[in-house]
């Protein structure tokens, strides 16, 4: 496809310096023989290769009359390779598909702090599927042609035709002004080259990455993956604990799956509390009374979380709440705050 686009393209280039170099050549010819002025050749060969048939400036000798013949044959050549290049790159969609790229380019150049999905095999489907159902920001970066119709199938995905181990194909889809990346390559060292580069573009991204064998987590988590996922392994463990501890774990999965669109657990974000509560305490914060929801857990700068924190928590800076509560109080939350 892309030698094909290639080939296309080359064509209407090659038409257009054919058109050029024959105004060129025609307004030199007419200078020469006819001893016309620039302005009188230049005005002379645009009527003859454009067929108007407006009349001669001045009459013209044999040898002036023979040059047009020469122009008018070349001119009707040149046409028709000009005609057949356009005809071969709208009748091959390449118009409307580049045309369609520059808005796709335009919509997501507006994006910032948007999350970026690299793959869309299974784990992409999933990590797409839930990010779009909580009215994320997102833009798809995928190379595989029958994965491309899938998604065109789908129509109001943003999406990038393009390898995501390629610089060029990060940078297409907005990596600088990313606020996360995930990466759900089915290679490991795929995944290992997309961290690598996303990570020196944006180093406050937060990028999540797919594994497939252990010793790939501490790879990537050197290269600057802040969380690496193993699905094989996580469902593994999570069947055991199904028959382990069934009631908690069913408990816990209902906690996260409660809705397409809606949630039990929420995080927040001090620094976008209103200001008078920074420095204050949770226990100042009242979310039980305001909005119902309880806080479970305390992220510190430091990256530690505490579990079930105490009121007396001070609510500093780059710190983070993880709060509970059912799904309309978890929405009277985000229209608080």
């Amino acid at each position: 496809m892309a030698h094909i686009r290639s080939f296309i393209k080359s064509k209407i280039y090659t038409a257009l310096l054919l058109l050029l170099a024959l105004i060129s050549v025609g307004t030199a010819g007419f200078i020469l023989l006819a001893d016309y002025g620039f302005i009188d050749a230049l005005y002379m060969t645009v009527i003859t290769v454009s067929t108007v048939g407006f009349m001669e400036v001045q009459p013209l000798d044999l040898d002036a009359k023979i040059f047009t013949i020469f122009l008018i044959i070349t001119s009707v050549t040149i046409f028709g390779y000009i005609i057949s290049a356009v005809t071969d790159y709208i009748s091959n969609n390449k118009l409307m598909e580049d045309i369609k790229h520059k808005k796709v380019q335009k919509s997501i150049s507006k994006l910032k702090g948007h999350t970026i999905v690299c793959g869309y095999g299974r784990n992409g489907k999933q990590a797409l599927s839930r990010l779009r159902s909580h009215k994320k920001n997102c833009v798809l970066i995928e190379n595989d042609p029958e994965l491309i119709d899938e998604i065109e199938m789908e129509g109001d995905i943003l999406y990038i035709k393009g390898d995501a181990t390629d610089d060029e194909a990060l940078l297409a889809a907005g990596v600088e002004k990313a606020a996360n990346l995930i990466t759900t390559l089915p290679s490991d060292a795929d995944n290992l080259y997309v961290v690598l580069s996303t990570r020196q573009l944006n180093k406050d991204c937060c990028i999540v990455s797919r594994a497939s064998i252990d010793s790939s987590y501490k790879k990537l988590k050197v290269a600057g993956a802040d969380n690496v996922i193993m699905p094989d392994k996580i469902g593994g463990a999570h069947m055991a604990s199904l028959v382990i501890t069934p009631d908690i774990i069913e408990f816990i999965d209902r906690l996260s799956i409660e809705g397409e669109s809606s949630s039990n657990i929420e995080e927040l974000v001090i620094e976008d509390l209103p200001e008078e509560y920074t420095n204050k305490s949770i226990f100042d914060l009242d979310l039980r009374k305001r909005t119902g929801c309880t806080v479970i857990g305390f992220k510190t700068p430091n990256k530690d979380y505490i579990i079930n924190p105490d009121a007396s928590t001070i609510l500093v800076p780059k710190s983070k709440l993880i709060v509970i509560g059912r799904p309309e109080e978890i929405r009277k939350l985000n229209e608080l705050f």
